[in-house]
């Protein structure tokens, strides 16, 4: 991939720019490297003491904004926007603690979430797009992407399930496939949860010391650990390749998880506010209905 220059991610509490500017992958050559995993920009509060009630703040927002965004799609349910937030990283990053404490803010009903692990004996006999496909957001819901079709430019290459020629040839096909989505009205907000490899190895070792945790390890994440470089090079090539200016990339602090948690959800804010969505027209006679109201 030739020479990387390292980014530099901006100080904590800066607050010059919104959460999506300053968390946006820079175009040109990724090194991982030059961002810090442990840091937490745009944040002004004192942090793990004031996170979770600053997180629960923006939880009024986002659901009156999601609300905004269902009643839309059920007003309009062709050409409504939608949402769609993916979430990438190595294992212990904080995708499934991001579903449950940022999406627990909003309306379930409004939210589709789709876990993509290995493929099912089905889905391999298909294009690997033909799953993403199937779980799109529809108009007026956000879908939550657990992984995402991505996985077949991480995991293939680094575990070499398919041959280069096939994988290399994918990032130009994802590019074309999300210029598709946000041109026919869908809000792609991509994060890669960044975790150390220090972190890391703390949280799996903590998964083994509590019993309720028992069932999140998986042996396979430490032989995951032995190929981090790979899987590190393998994510820079993503985020250099797929950050375009319809579907960015953000590369999320997530060794902090309060951090990552108020910072995916304030994404989210900025995203749901950024469609300057309004509350759809009533589709009858307001006073007629009003009359007949009344008189039932």
């Amino acid at each position: 991939m030739g020479s990387k220059a390292k980014q530099k991610l901006p100080k904590s509490g800066q607050e010059s720019k919104p959460l999506s500017q300053l968390l946006q992958v820079p175009a040109g050559p990724v090194s991982l490297a030059g961002f810090d995993p442990s840091a937490t920009p745009g944040y002004v509060g004192k942090g793990k003491a004031d996170a979770a009630g600053r997180t629960a703040d923006l939880g009024a927002e986002l659901s009156r904004l999601q609300e905004m965004l269902f009643a839309n799609g059920r007003n309009d349910p062709v050409s409504a926007p939608k949402v769609l937030l993916v979430l990438q990283g190595m294992d212990t990053s904080g995708k499934g603690g991001v579903v449950r404490h940022v999406m627990g803010l909003v309306d379930p009903q409004g939210v589709a979430l789709a876990s993509f692990k290995a493929p099912s004996a089905i889905e391999r006999k298909h294009h690997y797009l033909w799953r993403i496909r199937q779980a799109l957001p529809q108009a007026g819901s956000i879908g939550v992407f657990d992984r995402s079709h991505y996985e077949d430019v991480l995991v293939v290459r680094v575990e070499n399930l398919v041959d280069e020629a096939v994988w290399e040839k994918r990032y130009e096909e994802i590019n074309r496939f999300e210029q598709r989505l946000v041109a026919s009205g869908t809000k792609v907000v991509k994060c890669m949860l960044q975790v150390s490899f220090a972190e890391q190895k703390a949280r799996l070792a903590a998964r083994l010391d509590d019993p309720t945790k028992y069932w999140k390890y998986n042996p396979s994440d430490v032989d995951a650990r032995a190929k981090w470089p790979a899987y590190q090079e393998a994510y820079e090539a993503l985020l250099e390749r797929c950050n375009t200016e319809a579907a960015p990339w953000h590369v999320v602090p997530s060794d902090r998880k309060w951090y990552r948690n108020w910072a995916i959800a304030e994404l989210l804010r900025e995203s749901l506010a950024g469609l300057d969505l309004s509350w759809p027209k009533p589709g009858y006679d307001l006073a007629v209905e009003r009359d007949r109201v009344a008189k039932s």
